[in-house]
C-alpha cells in the first residue's frame, strides 16, 4: 500500500469507530492541494467538447453546447459557443489573466472580472480552466468526514494577497483514497455561503506530453446558494490533448468563428 492509501484506510477506519482522525500536518495539507493541481494538469494542450443546462429562477431552461480550449504552460483559455443558435459564436478569451468576452451580435470586446457568470450561468471561468489551488490559496486541515460512501478531507482556503479569484474562500472536500474532489463550498469575504458545487463522476486520459494521466470531472453540478432556484449542469463529453493550432488564441481567431 502506498502512504497515501495508508492514510486513507486509516481516516476510514477512524471514522467508522467514532474516532478522531488523525491531522494531516501542514506539509501534508500542501502535499494533498498540489496533487489536486497535479491529476488534472496537462503540459500540452487541451479540447473539451461540454454541454451545459441552466436552471433560473421563473425562466426556461437553457442548453448549451461549448468548447473550452487551453494552453496550459502559456495560461490561455478560450471558451466558444456552439449552441444554442442565440449564443454560438459567443466567447470568452484569457490573455495575460485578463479576461475578456466577445459577443458577435454587436461585434464588440468586454473585459471581465473573475466573477463574470460565463454565459449568465453559475459556471465561473474558473471552472472550465486548469486547477491552480496550490498557485492561488492557502490551505489548512479542518477534519475528515464522510460523503456517502467516501471518506474526504476537508480543507478551507483563503486566497494568497494580491491574487484575484471568483471566491476569496473556499471548502474542499477530497477524497482520501484517490485525491478527487467531491464537494466544493464557495464563500464571500463576509463568510457567506455563495455557491455549492459537487463532481460525482472524475475519468482519465492519456496525456503524451506529460507522460501521465490527465484527470478531469466528467460531471460538474452548481447550485447558487444565493438565489436557490438556480443551478447549472456541466458534463464534459470528450477530452483531447493534441496540439491546437499555433495562432489559435487570439481574437482574431475567435472572431472568425462568428462568421
Amino acid at each position: 500500500m502506498t502512504p497515501s492509501t495508508l492514510r486513507a484506510a486509516a481516516a476510514t477506519l477512524a471514522l467508522a469507530l467514532g474516532l478522531p482522525a488523525a491531522a494531516l500536518t501542514q506539509p501534508e495539507t500542501d502535499a494533498l492541494v498540489k496533487l489536486v493541481d497535479q491529476r488534472q494538469h496537462s503540459s500540452g494542450d487541451y479540447k473539451a467538447l461540454c454541454y451545459m443546462e441552466a436552471k433560473e429562477k421563473d425562466k426556461t431552461d437553457v442548453v448549451y453546447d461549448l468548447v473550452v480550449y487551453r494552453r496550459e504552460a502559456e495560461e490561455k483559455l478560450m471558451l466558444l459557443f456552439t449552441r444554442p443558435k442565440s449564443e454560438a459564436g459567443k466567447g470568452y478569451l484569457r490573455l495575460d489573466k485578463n479576461l475578456w468576452l466577445y459577443d458577435p451580435a454587436t461585434g464588440r470586446w468586454e473585459r471581465r472580472t473573475e466573477r463574470e457568470r460565463i454565459g449568465g450561468t453559475d459556471t465561473r471561468r474558473g471552472d472550465l480552466d486548469e486547477s491552480r489551488l496550490a498557485e492561488e490559496y492557502t490551505a489548512k486541515w479542518e477534519g475528515d468526514e464522510k460523503l456517502g460512501a467516501y471518506t474526504a478531507h476537508k480543507l478551507l482556503l483563503d486566497v494568497r494577497p494580491g491574487v484575484d479569484v471568483a471566491f476569496p474562500r473556499i471548502r474542499l472536500w477530497i477524497d482520501a483514497a484517490t485525491g478527487n474532489v467531491l464537494k466544493r463550498q464557495e464563500l464571500a469575504l463576509s463568510g457567506r455561503l455563495m455557491r455549492t458545487s459537487y463532481y460525482p463522476k472524475w475519468k482519465k486520459v492519456f496525456s503524451e506530453s506529460k507522460g501521465a494521466d490527465v484527470w478531469f470531472p466528467e460531471e460538474m453540478r452548481f447550485y447558487d446558494e444565493v438565489e436557490k432556484a438556480n443551478s447549472t449542469l456541466i458534463l464534459i463529453r470528450q477530452v483531447d490533448l493534441r496540439a491546437l493550432d499555433a495562432n489559435m488564441f487570439t481574437k482574431a481567431w475567435l472572431e472568425s468563428k462568428s462568421r
